[in-house]
């Protein structure tokens, strides 16, 4: 049976188990969620099991009590080649918070499959690109006969990416001897450019969060009686955040771009090739009426490829009905950082502690919360594992493959260097997926493409020579 044949033998059934798997509400930021995560872990353990996997277990993250993670999937099949590529697959099976109040036309934890889409929080993010290894392994065997995969595949899915991975590199750190010397990491957890042109992910972006509060006087004070005589935390605060970018829209903190590693003329060029309707765009991103950011960049090199500040919220002094004439005591923003490689989150965050005491007036007090950080992590264009993940792709689709990076963030730098590994991303996820947001889909049509370009990536994988495999 041919590997296609397979995976369209089997795709009601697959898309029956992915429904029963939504219906698992594993929100992982959501504490009365925690018994559903743990729930939803046993199910993809079970199931995999199922498929063949002579070994699948439930591993526990953190530390007992309060402060215990949530569990993820640890999954190992070895191929009948003790030498053959040694590949890990990473994805996620806890979901983004959803309920039928936030939008949603229906009830966002019974999922249903409607005019060849399958609906529920977490179809596209991530449990269906999760779910299509699966079939892509099965497809596989049927197609070669085999007893076992081309490769060694093992599967570890995370419980906790949804909340910043706070366990995650743990983890890894505490199994690394029984994760084994890897030759790839396969990354499930991306986007494609469209559907009709398939694309590979080769980096994206890490993160660092911080919370700023400027104090002032010990409370509010009356506006005729102290205003003009004292300084005022929001108006500091004003200032400090206008200052976080210059004219060309270049952030200010010091050193900040020492470490950014620059687009090269190619990926420019492939970037550029990618046929973007900025108009379009701009229709997606909330129906924003102009594209803006860092001078002498394209809208996709900023939002893929260069760092960026943002403030996520700001807040001091009277925001309620009606006139109040005061100085406020204290006001507060919620800073974000999107990195690119090599920048580091920590040393970010010392910078704005810096440019924060550099830029506040004398009486008002500093404090800066910083929230958890990843690092960026990048995909070689020429690396083996790319162009054997391009190769598979590109038979699954039937289309020329072009390459992509992506603006959010996830701990694929730790699994790239706690692993060892070289990471290879594959996955058919769209924007227009919904994906966090309200009335979240999947064409099931895609998922299988994506089983189809699993099941051909072992088998090209196989082929890639032992020397050249960390390359």
């Amino acid at each position: 049976m041919e590997v296609r044949e397979c995976v369209e033998a089997h795709a009601a059934e697959f898309a029956q188990s992915l429904c029963e798997w939504l219906a698992i509400p594993s929100v992982s930021a959501d504490p009365a969620r925690r018994d559903d995560v743990r729930r939803s872990a046993r199910w993809l353990a079970d199931y995999l099991r199922q498929t063949g996997f002579p070994v699948a277990e439930v591993w526990e993250t953190g530390t007992s009590g309060e402060a215990a993670g949530l569990p993820a999937v640890y999954a190992h099949w070895p191929s009948g080649n003790p030498g053959a590529p040694r590949v890990l697959i990473y994805g996620h099976h806890d979901v983004q918070p959803a309920a039928l109040s936030d939008g949603w036309d229906y009830e966002p934890f019974e999922p249903t499959e409607r005019d060849g889409k399958i609906f529920g929080r977490g179809a596209s993010d991530d449990k269906g690109q999760v779910l299509f290894h699966a079939l892509g392994i099965r497809a596989s065997l049927a197609s070669s006969g085999a007893q076992a995969p081309p490769v060694t595949i093992t599967m570890l899915i995370e419980g906790e990416e949804e909340s910043g991975s706070p366990h995650f590199a743990g983890l890894l750190r505490a199994r690394r001897e029984q994760l084994g010397d890897l030759d790839y990491v396969v990354i499930s957890d991306t986007t494609m450019w469209a559907a009709d042109i398939p694309s590979i992910c080769t980096g994206m972006r890490g993160l660092a969060e911080a919370e700023i509060t400027l104090s002032g006087p010990s409370r509010d004070l009356h506006s005729g009686a102290f205003g003009g005589g004292v300084p005022n935390p929001v108006h500091a605060l004003a200032d400090l955040l206008s200052g976080l970018h210059d004219d060309d829209g270049r952030i200010t903190l010091p050193g900040f771009y020492d470490d950014v590693v620059p687009l090269t003329d190619t990926e420019r060029e492939l970037i550029a090739k990618l046929p973007f309707d900025e108009g379009a765009w701009l229709h997606d991103a909330g129906d924003s009426q102009a594209a803006a950011g860092e001078q002498g960049f394209s809208t996709l090199e900023r939002v893929w490829a260069r760092p960026t500040a943002e403030v996520n919220g700001i807040w001091g002094g009277h925001t309620g009905p009606g006139p109040k004439t005061i100085v406020p005591k204290e006001a507060h923003a919620k800073l974000s950082f999107r990195l690119v490689a090599d920048q580091a989150p920590d040393k970010v965050l010392r910078a704005l502690e810096e440019y924060v005491r550099a830029s506040t007036p004398e009486g008002i007090t500093v404090t800066i919360k910083p929230g958890p950080g990843q690092r960026a992590c990048r995909a070689a264009i020429d690396s083996p594992g790319v162009t054997a993940a391009r190769a598979a792709m590109e038979r699954a689709f039937g289309a020329t493959v072009l390459f992509t990076k992506e603006g959010g963030s996830g701990p694929e730098a730790d699994l790239a260097d706690i692993l060892g590994a070289p990471l290879v991303f594959v996955a058919v996820g769209l924007d227009a997926d919904r994906i966090h947001a309200p009335n979240e889909y999947v064409d099931l049509s895609r998922l299988l493409r994506g089983a189809e370009t699993a099941a051909y990536l072992w088998e090209e994988l196989s082929s890639t020579p032992a020397a050249t495999r960390k390359g």
